[in-house]
């Protein structure tokens, strides 16, 4: 496991297009501009076995719960190289949405292009855009990290949240995500 941070893409930039297979639907293709939120798309980059992601998945899946019914939309996206690492493949996405229970679309990014124009780094690596998908937070969940015994909170991201929510500007300091690589194909 490497201690990998996010690179903290510029703040205003626009959300990425892009139009990617949902193995957990028969791998039809969805696109940003059929999943974003009414208010606000929260573009999470995750996979099936990382410790950062499964430390935070059950709160993930929460504020997914609290946060989706106000108008804003998680799409989570797995980039491994999944001949790597299989335990990523479209098919583990699947049985890892289902044995977590979470309810937000999962989607496989197999040319890996998808992460590179959102310049992600790690997992988990989140980027929240507003209604116009322009780019108003990047960075961690929380201060809860594997083993740092820090209660997983969802802090930060709820901050966002509600700040978006109530037309509140957000907060200036935003720190980086922590998780392992992407693991990129060679």
């Amino acid at each position: 496991m490497s201690d990998t941070k996010s690179n903290m893409l510029e703040l205003g930039t626009k959300a990425p297009y892009f139009e990617l297979p949902n193995p957990s639907e028969n791998n039809a293709l969805q696109s940003l501009e059929d999943l974003k939120g009414e208010k606000g798309t929260l573009v999470i980059f995750m996979c099936n076995h990382c410790p950062f992601v499964l430390h935070v998945i059950d709160q993930l899946a929460e504020l997914y719960e609290d946060y989706g019914a106000k108008g804003i939309e998680f799409i989570g996206i797995s980039s491994n190289d999944v001949e790597k690492y299989p335990q990523d493949s479209p098919e583990n996405m699947v049985e890892f949405r289902d044995s977590e229970g979470f309810k937000f679309p999962y989607l496989y990014d197999e040319s890996q292009s998808v992460a590179k124009a959102y310049d992600a780094a790690c997992t988990p690596d989140f980027y929240f855009f507003d209604d116009k998908l322009d780019l108003i937070y990047r960075g961690q969940m929380d201060d809860s990290r594997p083993g740092n015994h820090k209660e997983v909170t969802g802090e930060d991201l709820i901050i966002a949240f509600e700040n978006l929510l109530a037309g509140e500007k957000q907060e200036e300091l935003q720190k980086p995500s922590l998780g392992c690589n992407i693991k990129w194909k060679n």
